[in-house]
């Protein structure tokens, strides 16, 4: 009879472990765009969020069901963000971290370490596939790697405010709630990120809209351009301010004359890429893969490019191929 008692009150906890199981995980993707907005690592994201998990499973008997379950998570979430950053320098792109090269002075130097740099996401990890189309152009719009770097520039808790606030459009008391501190403390905050991300230009590129005709014809013309190496072609299309960075590398350039002096002298070796599209940052970008001799192609650069007024304004060429192209779907070879 006990024996009987104890397997039906097991059954009804793994029962209940596996419905909160299931209700945790429905809000993964919005927790991981969260802590992603805070961290700049898509990596650190989604050990973040693992932890919050974990976090939540563990203490879900101290849930009172005074705030809703989805906020007690954002809770959790923060908390461990803020534990993280504690003490940290903010993530950087090359443009931060000092003036641009030129094609007489051209150095790749030793590679930065990975906690040094913004990093890229994949758009399905962070943003929602379905739900009310503002709310997920809003999610693309705010994983730009401009935005997301220009948060880096917040103290921890200002950045928690504005992303609450401004992405995620909640209330001033919510915030407040949240952070156990006044809505005047949060409205205060989010004044002073607003005035330092209105000292940051991150209004210079669009996010990917795959509907706009205009945009989709210039991202064709720069995969031709690109996988026939055609200079002038490509010159065509940069702005006048294009910038290329390739992290982990703090080398950057600037301009259409000082990008193709670069690509046609150091960067030779692109030639005859091909360019597979991908998701990420909410932007256009693609998985580049360089000729190999001894056959096929081998992933190069995982190339998140920024456009604005129909002309590309920035190549980011992210190096680590090992870790970011299984993250984004993409195989290290192609035959």
């Amino acid at each position: 009879m006990t024996s009987s008692v104890a397997t039906g009150d097991q059954r009804v906890a793994r029962d209940q472990q596996g419905e909160l199981g299931g209700v945790l995980d429905r809000h993964r993707v919005e927790l991981t765009g969260y802590c992603y907005r805070m961290l700049g690592s898509a990596f650190e994201a989604e050990d973040a969020v693992q932890d919050t998990m974990l976090r939540a499973w563990r203490y879900h008997d101290r849930y009172d069901g005074r705030a809703s379950l989805r906020s007690w998570l954002y809770r959790i979430a923060t908390n461990v963000c803020l534990d993280a950053l504690e003490g940290r320098k903010r993530r950087a792109r090359p443009m931060d971290l000092g003036p641009a090269q030129t094609a007489d002075n051209f150095a790749l130097g030793e590679p930065l370490p990975d906690a040094v740099w913004v990093q890229p996401v994949v758009d399905g990890q962070v943003v929602p596939a379905s739900g009310d189309p503002a709310e997920v152009a809003l999610a693309r719009e705010s994983i730009r790697l401009a935005f997301v770097a220009a948060l880096q520039h917040l103290p921890p808790r200002q950045r928690a405010v504005l992303i609450l606030r401004e992405v995620l459009r909640w209330r001033a008391a919510e915030v407040a709630e949240l952070l156990d501190t006044t809505v005047a403390s949060v409205n205060s905050a989010l004044q002073r990120a607003r005035a330092t991300l209105e000292a940051i230009d991150v209004t210079s590129a669009e996010p990917v809209r795959m509907d706009d005709e205009g945009q989709k014809k210039l991202l064709a013309r720069y995969v031709d351009a690109f996988e026939r190496y055609d200079m002038d072609a490509l010159v065509a299309l940069l702005h006048e301010d294009a910038t290329l960075s390739m992290p982990p590398y703090a080398l950057w350039v600037h301009g259409p004359a000082e990008i193709t002096t670069w690509m046609s002298g150091p960067g030779i070796g692109c030639a005859g890429s091909l360019l597979v599209p991908v998701a990420v940052n909410g932007s256009p970008a693609f998985g580049q893969y360089r000729r190999d001799p001894a056959g096929g192609y081998v992933a190069f650069a995982l190339q998140v490019i920024e456009v604005a007024d129909g002309a590309v304004t920035a190549i980011n060429a992210f190096l680590d191929t090992e870790k970011m192209f299984p993250f984004a779907g993409l195989p290290l070879r192609r035959d």
